[in-house]
């Protein structure tokens, strides 16, 4: 499977809040895993009430990529606004005004996910390209958990 046996669809958040059961979908043959520790965190249920707070932001944009007409994988992600939470945490110093918002200057990359059983074939990288490609912020951001080793060596060979 190359990307050019996947489509594309991208989304703005009336229409990503009429996709939650592909969303949900999505997220349930991805992160198998995680669902099966039975921990709180990573329910369906609890990854739905995340997401129904993601698409009440402004300028949020779903990408979902199609394989053969079924979901294959998704992401989005939302322009950082004056006043986010999003820095906080932050271990090294940085320049003045870095942290400084105004609604256009940088696009979160929130999310990225593939069903399980079509990981391997790239489409993560291209759902990821085709959601920053329709972007006008002047810079993207994303976060990764120190522990996800194999997330951030595929963000580390996609130019992050």
């Amino acid at each position: 499977m190359t990307s050019n046996d996947l489509q594309f669809h991208r989304y703005d958040a009336a229409s990503a809040r009429e996709l939650r059961k592909v969303v949900e979908d999505i997220y349930s043959r991805s992160y198998i895993d995680a669902i099966a520790t039975g921990g709180p965190f990573h329910s369906a249920s609890a990854f739905m009430t995340r997401f129904d707070s993601y698409v009440k932001r402004d300028g949020f944009d779903l990408v979902v990529a199609y394989h053969k007409s079924e979901p294959a994988g998704q992401t989005w992600g939302w322009p950082l606004e004056p006043g986010t939470g999003w820095w906080d945490g932050l271990l090294t110093e940085t320049e003045p005004g870095f942290t400084n918002e105004d609604g256009r200057r940088t696009f979160a990359l929130s999310e990225i996910m593939v069903r399980e059983d079509l990981t391997g074939h790239g489409i993560a990288h291209a759902l990821h390209d085709q959601l920053l490609s329709e972007r006008h912020e002047h810079r993207a951001t994303l976060l990764v958990e120190p522990d996800n080793t194999t997330a951030y060596r595929a963000y580390t060979r996609w130019g992050w």
